[in-house]
């Protein structure tokens, strides 16, 4: 799909769309519990479509209604599970697949195979476990040990929420150790949140190390998904290039770690910012199109752009160029030159929906086409409404 974008300078408020950080959490944790659970404040993307899939899967029953879910427990558990293109759904179903002791195959569109899953094929191997990925899907078959297990923390947050979730139905006692460095840590602070909510407490032994004691159950609960801050970090990027947009919805206290926006967006007015996104990688394109803008930027801690939907780092370098701008990518740092003008081509989305919003945000300043728009739809298909209801104008074609 390509989308035209006119120059024009956004106004008015606007809602944050719900964190899907929160709400895949929310769905797993209601699918594993003991009667029937509400969720509130979600939104019908891909990404939560297919953690909605899989839990179904296994044997929940899911009715959603406008922005509610209600979710049943049911033991009509089948073998195969469609994760789409979610890599947090894919991550955080194969440890619980695991719990059942059966064969299960996780299929993935294409790309989302290529991203990695090493932790566990390490994990599995270590415990003579079945693995196996191919271009299309992730086949595991046993029963995993989580009695005392370690997993490397450098990859993904992804793993060890997974693991989590998935604990309180192996029974005992489970602990699970993570080697350092340890990236995304907020986003295992949510997982923690969430399990609480629905009854299980985990604890933190020491810094690297969780606890999650045996003979636990998920209990049903009635829940509210928090607004999302990597979404909300968009829409605060039109104000970051002189908009005057108010965004509701958004917990200012959130365990999200993408809550630092704010403040990346005060150090680039600025000037040259060195802002490290060890722990907000999603934060990244739209750091880049707002630096762009105004006085450049260099990223610390961005080597894991590599292995989100695109290559976030070049795809985003690819695309500045049209607007002018130099970028440099390194393997763990990225420099953002400054001073853009019209693209004269389109521009590429890279089937990725946070390059195509942090596209977005650069041409209501200049005008300009974006090719592969409806890679929003992923985590925030109403972007482009929004965008319209504050004022942007935006033709489909």
């Amino acid at each position: 799909m390509v989308i035209e974008i006119k120059k024009g300078r956004a106004e008015g408020e606007i809602k944050a769309p719900p964190a899907k950080s929160f709400v895949h959490r929310q769905f797993i944790c209601a699918a594993l519990s003991d009667g029937i659970s509400t969720v509130r404040n979600i939104c019908q993307s891909e990404d939560i479509m297919a953690t909605s899939d899989c839990a179904r899967s296994l044997g929940a029953g899911v009715k959603i209604e406008n922005d509610t879910a209600y979710i049943t427990p049911s033991n009509d558990i089948k073998s195969e599970l469609y994760c789409r293109q979610s890599g947090s759904t894919m991550r955080f179903f194969i440890p619980v697949c695991l719990s059942y002791g059966k064969e299960f195959t996780l299929y993935g569109e294409p790309g989302l195979l290529k991203r990695p899953f090493d932790v566990y094929r390490e994990l599995c191997e270590k415990q003579n476990l079945y693995f196996e990925q191919t271009e299309k899907f992730i086949r595991v078959k046993g029963r995993l040990d989580t009695s005392d297990i370690t997993v490397s923390g450098a990859t993904s947050s992804q793993f060890i929420t997974g693991l989590l979730l998935a604990a309180p139905l192996y029974g005992g006692d489970s602990v699970i150790r993570i080697a350092p460095p340890f990236v995304s840590r907020p986003y295992v602070d949510i997982t923690l949140s969430v399990m609480s909510d629905f009854g299980i407490k985990a604890v933190w032994q020491d810094e690297y190390t969780l606890y999650i004691k045996g003979g636990q159950k998920y209990k049903a609960t009635d829940c509210t998904a928090e607004g999302d801050w990597s979404g909300a970090a968009f829409l605060y990027g039109l104000n970051a290039l002189d908009a005057d947009v108010t965004v509701t919805g958004l917990n200012e206290n959130s365990l999200q770690g993408d809550r630092v926006i704010l403040k990346q967006y005060e150090e680039l007015k600025k000037g040259h910012a060195d802002i490290d996104i060890a722990d907000c990688p999603d934060n990244a394109p739209a750091l880049m199109a707002v630096a762009a803008a105004h006085n450049g930027c260099t990223l610390y801690g961005a080597s894991r752009l590599k292995i989100k939907e695109s290559d976030r780092g070049a795809a985003m370098a690819k695309e500045l160029s049209k607007f002018g701008v130099d970028v440099t990518v390194k393997d763990d740092t990225i420099e953002v030159g400054y001073g853009i003008k019209k693209p004269s081509e389109a521009i590429d989305g890279h089937n990725d929906h946070r390059i195509v919003m942090a596209a977005a945000l650069l041409l209501t300043l200049t005008g300009g086409r974006i090719d592969g728009a409806e890679a929003v739809g992923k985590s925030y298909p109403g972007f482009f409404r929004d965008l319209s209801s504050l004022g942007i104008k935006i033709k489909q074609g």
